[in-house]
């Protein structure tokens, strides 16, 4: 399930993408097979990151010299990476695990080339307020959610770091009843009947992409998404 749009955050030929906080690389990996580029995903779960390496290796292109693959295990307040290194950074789903979220958006700012791209994905705040009224056990977990975050001032940290807002989007309008299944039914999600046959539905939207839900979901998101996407330019004077 891909949040960023590369159609709003081209990747060229060449650009070193950092994936911070990959999870199990839906967008390294994503990254890695858009363009030839030099792809680096960066998580702090060494069982995610052997995930991602597992599915990495069916889109694996060892004859190509022009895109490489990387992986790493790194605190996202200490990148093991010199200034200025990345053309391309993505952070999606991660900053609302963080509690220090300012310091790995400092980082964020350290490792990127002046003019490069950054794409922050977060929860959008009403959804995911209905998500923490149903269950304490959604945020009050190991890992968990830890704020919920007003788009408008997230916004404002990362403008105040030297980068400008040049797109937005929202993004899983499906997703976001399936969730309050989860929260409703939160202690026996897994057996709930209606849980199942929501996911059901959403890995056969995810497989065979119909029009009816790719339409429906679309006009659907300004509204409901559960994602909130922005996309921001650094400034080349930061």
């Amino acid at each position: 399930m891909q949040t960023v749009d590369f159609d709003h955050f081209p990747l060229k030929d060449g650009d070193l993408v950092l994936d911070l906080g990959c999870g199990e690389g839906r967008h390294v990996i994503s990254a890695y097979v858009e363009a030839n580029v030099h792809s680096v995903g960066v998580d702090l779960s060494l069982n995610d990151l052997k995930t991602t390496q597992e599915k990495f290796e069916h889109f694996d292109e060892p004859d190509n010299d022009a895109k490489t693959f990387g992986l790493s295990s790194a605190n996202a307040l200490e990148l093991p990476f010199a200034d200025n290194t990345f053309d391309k950074v993505i952070c999606s789903e991660v900053l609302e695990h963080i509690p220090d979220y300012r310091g790995a958006l400092a980082e964020i700012e350290r490792v990127m080339k002046p003019g490069g791209l950054f794409c922050a994905s977060v929860p959008r705040r009403w959804p995911e307020k209905i998500c923490w009224a149903l269950s304490e056990g959604y945020y009050n977990t190991p890992g968990g959610h830890i704020r919920i975050f007003r788009a408008n001032e997230l916004r404002e940290d990362i403008e105040q770091l030297g980068f400008a807002r040049y797109h937005r989007h929202w993004a899983h309008a499906l997703h976001v009843p399936f969730w309050w299944l989860k929260c409703m039914f939160w202690n026996n999600q897994d057996d709930n009947w209606l849980v199942k046959q929501y996911h059901r539905l959403l890995v056969w939207d995810l497989m065979e992409q119909p029009a009816l839900t790719r339409v429906s979901e679309k006009l659907m998101n300004p509204v409901m998404g559960k994602s909130v996407v922005m996309y921001f330019r650094k400034e080349a004077t930061s």
